[in-house]
């Protein structure tokens, strides 16, 4: 590429699509990148709320944490890309070991494409003729191009070998082994599997590379079911690799699982798989480790089991405003389903900051109680725990329904200086 796409996001004019940032920075005609190396103060720096922020040190303590847990139990890895759909994180977790990054329709492959991600996981079947072909076409004009998707079906297997006849690149597929009845998308049993892996075999146009899943969808999941679960999913690797599913030009066998929830068991399962005819890339594809949150994996991650391997830090934040205090227990900030997650969990106030001192205290007394479109409902214990005007940070559960509401997120140190910007594009 003539120039870097990812540097090239500074050059973006700061203005109305953006929400939260200061209106005098799109007057001053500042591109994103000038904004940045102004170093502004959030909370002085002419920031509207509301406003959402990645906290600088918890977002790098994260990237280096899943990044050293994946190297140290022999894992490559392969971030989900849907929780952040962000290039400049893409380019962090690359830089922080990452095989390549995971996607799961074909929107988000072709923003990692634009953006130079050589790596891509596509974690479904795809049977779109007008994405096999796009694929297709980045695979047969960049050979350092890598892609791999799932198969469930043999339906599925038929219609991509039909949309991809007249392409001369071989598309890599991996089985996927559904979880059990009731869960989610794969072949629901070996033996289903076993057909969709000979329906590849019977194609020109596919190549079994391997087999793989998702063990947050085992139904009841505890450690037992889990581990189970990857056994088969591992077993089965072995079975077709000794019946020779895997063509003598595959050179290494795919076997990947992993969300955010059960790592440690993938991890596990993954030690125990045996010497197979070739390498076998273990690959896991946790996502929402990126930012981690304040409820949902606060309470999920293997961390939590498993705390001497280390740990993650909630990165984001979201600053509102107090903008209605008409009763003692009662007040309205200026933020709601528009900008807030709230699938997984009301958010929950972390802390107050006096509007005319600057000071920061706990938000003790202070909760969610609901969420209009525009304005988050608050219950207070006492009439002095927020004031009008004061802004009160947010914290949230599952960060894939947070970023997705933000197009650009002030990245903020310590000190409250916002150092850079993080662009999305969902």
């Amino acid at each position: 590429m003539a120039s870097d796409p990812v540097t090239a996001l500074a050059d973006e004019p700061v203005d109305h699509r953006f929400k939260g940032l200061p209106p005098d920075a799109q007057t001053a005609g500042l591109t994103v990148g000038q904004l940045a190396r102004q170093r502004r103060d959030l909370y002085t720096g002419g920031f509207t709320t509301p406003v959402l922020t990645l906290d600088a040190d918890a977002l790098e303590h994260n990237l280096a944490a899943l990044g050293a847990y994946a190297a140290r139990h022999d894992l490559a890895f392969a971030p989900h890309g849907k929780t952040c759909m962000a290039p400049q994180l893409f380019r962090r977790q690359l830089a922080h070991g990452a095989w390549g990054i995971t996607a799961a329709v074909p929107h988000q492959a072709r923003v990692y494409r634009a953006f130079g991600i050589q790596r891509i996981f596509l974690a479904n079947e795809l049977v779109d003729p007008a994405a096999l072909r796009w694929v297709a076409g980045e695979l047969a004009s960049d050979p350092d191009f890598r892609f791999v998707c799932y198969v469930d079906s043999v339906r599925g297997v038929h219609l991509m070998d039909r949309a991809l006849r007249d392409s001369p690149a071989r598309l890599d597929v991996v089985v996927e082994l559904g979880a059990g009845e009731g869960a989610r998308t794969g072949a629901r049993s070996d033996e289903d599997c076993r057909a969709v892996a000979d329906a590849v075999a019977a194609t020109a146009t596919l190549r079994l590379v391997g087999i793989a899943g998702y063990e947050a969808e085992v139904p009841d999941a505890d450690p037992e079911r889990v581990h189970a679960y990857l056994r088969r999913l591992t077993g089965l690797a072995v079975e077709f690799d000794k019946a020779g599913l895997f063509g003598a030009e595959v050179e290494e066998i795919v076997v990947s699982a992993g969300g955010s929830s059960w790592f440690d068991a993938v991890a596990d399962v993954f030690a125990e798989v045996p010497e197979l005819s070739r390498p076998v890339l273990k690959l896991l594809r946790s996502g929402a480790y990126v930012s981690h949150d304040h409820g949902w994996y606060k309470g999920l991650t293997p961390f939590n089991r498993h705390p001497e391997e280390g740990g993650l830090r909630p990165a984001f934040r979201l600053w509102t405003q107090v903008v209605s205090r008409p009763s003692p227990t009662q007040a309205f900030v200026n933020a709601g389903k528009r900008d807030i997650a709230y699938d997984l969990g009301l958010p929950e106030a972390e802390l107050v900051r006096d509007e005319l001192t600057g000071e920061e205290r706990p938000a003790t007394g202070v909760r969610v109680v609901k969420l209009s479109d525009q304005h988050a409902w608050l219950e207070t214990d006492s009439p002095d725990d927020v004031q009008v005007g004061d802004w009160v940070a947010l914290g949230m559960s599952h960060p894939c329904t947070i970023f997705e509401k933000w197009p650009l997120i002030p990245v903020v140190e310590a000190d409250g200086t916002v150092t850079e910007f993080v662009r999305t594009f969902f």
